[in-house]
C-alpha cells in the first residue's frame, strides 16, 4: 500500500530524516515514536505530498509521490488521504454534519450522496443523532471524533494521524485511540500514527522510534 524508501530531509545542515524506509499494508496501523521536533510531522508532510523530501521515494499504491507535480499530489490527496490532527481543525461555523461532509464537497459529490456517506460515517465514530450539532456543543472527545469521521468520510487507503489524543483526557484518548484503530482496520486503509506516547503507539500493530539516525523498529 504505502512505501517509503531512503526518504531523507535536511534544513540547512539540520538532517531531519535520514534515509528513512517503511511498508506499510492495507488494513496495517503504524506507530511512528519520537520526541517533540525529531520530525514526525515532516515525515507525515513529506508521504502527503505537502513537503518534498531531499532524497528517497514515496509510493501509494504503485504511484510515486514524488514524481507527481503539484496539481497530481493534491487530487490524490484529496482523493487517498484521510487526516486527524492534534488540533482538531472543525469549523466552527458548520454542523457536525456539515463539517464531516466537507471533504466530498471539495471532491463534487452529489448532495445526496454527500449526506448519506457523511451520516453513515458520523454514526459509525458513535455520534449517531449529532449530526445538527455546533462544535461548541460537543466536548473534546467529541470534536476529535467528528475530525476522525471527517478523515474517513471519503473511503481513504491511508490515514495520517499527527498526535491526535494531544488535546484530551486519559479517558477520551484511551476512546479515541480504540476508535481510530478499529476504523483503519474495518476499511482496509493503511494507517500511520505518530506519537511522543508510548501508550498512544502500543495500540498499533507495529512500533518504530524515529530519531535523528533513522527510523528503527521497537
Amino acid at each position: 500500500m504505502l512505501q517509503l524508501a531512503g526518504v531523507t530531509k535536511h534544513f540547512g545542515h539540520r538532517v531531519v530524516l535520514q534515509a528513512v524506509s517503511l511498508t506499510v499494508a492495507a488494513g496495517e496501523y503504524v506507530a511512528v515514536v519520537g520526541e517533540s521536533g525529531v520530525g514526525k510531522s515532516t515525515l507525515l508532510n513529506i508521504i502527503a505530498g505537502l513537503e518534498t523530501a531531499d532524497a528517497g521515494t514515496v509510493s501509494l499504491l504503485d504511484t510515486e509521490m514524488t514524481a507527481l507535480d503539484d496539481d497530481a499530489r493534491t487530487v490524490l490527496r484529496r482523493e487517498k488521504f484521510g487526516f486527524v490532527f492534534q488540533a482538531f481543525h472543525v469549523l466552527p461555523h458548520l454542523t457536525v454534519q456539515q463539517n464531516v461532509g466537507l471533504p466530498l464537497l471539495l471532491r463534487g459529490f452529489k448532495a445526496r450522496e454527500m449526506d448519506e456517506r457523511a451520516r453513515k460515517t458520523i454514526s459509525a465514530v458513535g455520534l449517531g443523532g449529532r449530526e445538527n450539532s455546533m462544535p461548541r456543543e460537543l466536548s473534546g472527545g467529541e470534536l476529535q471524533r467528528v475530525a476522525i469521521a471527517r478523515a474517513l468520510v471519503g473511503e481513504p487507503k491511508l490515514v495520517l494521524a499527527d498526535e491526535p489524543t494531544g488535546n484530551l483526557d486519559q479517558e477520551s484518548a484511551r476512546q479515541v485511540l480504540a476508535l481510530l484503530r478499529d476504523q483503519v482496520k474495518a476499511r482496509a486503509a493503511a494507517g500511520i500514527l505518530v506519537t511522543h506516547s508510548e501508550a498512544a503507539a502500543a495500540t498499533c500493530d507495529r512500533r518504530y522510534r524515529l530519531t535523528s539516525a533513522g527510523l528503527a523498529p521497537l
